[in-house]
């Protein structure tokens, strides 16, 4: 069953209230102005709402991972191997530049 509209938005508003916590606080912490943080955190998280809900409208068209086909597995790990892959990519990146 697709979420409806308003659920995706909700959703999206509920998750953005604690990264806009955050993000004032470190944005505070760092340029000592309120209205500076204001800004910094009205505007990026204006931009990850719209992009939230996009994101979510997308993935809800996708039957991928949706259990429709228990057998074809194959994306699942394909997806899961690049992701490691990934992680352990920039991890000894870090880890080799890390020091410089």
């Amino acid at each position: 069953i697709m979420d409806s509209r308003i659920r995706s938005w909700t959703k999206s508003f509920t998750w953005r209230i604690i990264g806009i916590i955050i993000l004032l606080l470190l944005s505070y912490a760092v340029t000592g102005s309120i209205a500076k943080a204001s800004l910094i955190t009205l505007l990026f998280h204006l931009i990850r709402v719209i992009l939230y809900y996009v994101h979510e409208r997308v993935w809800e068209k996708i039957s991928w991972g949706k259990g429709t086909d228990p057998k074809n597995k194959l994306p699942f790990y394909l997806s899961l191997s690049i992701l490691v892959i990934l992680f352990i990519v920039v991890w000894f990146l870090g880890e080799v530049h890390g020091g410089t």
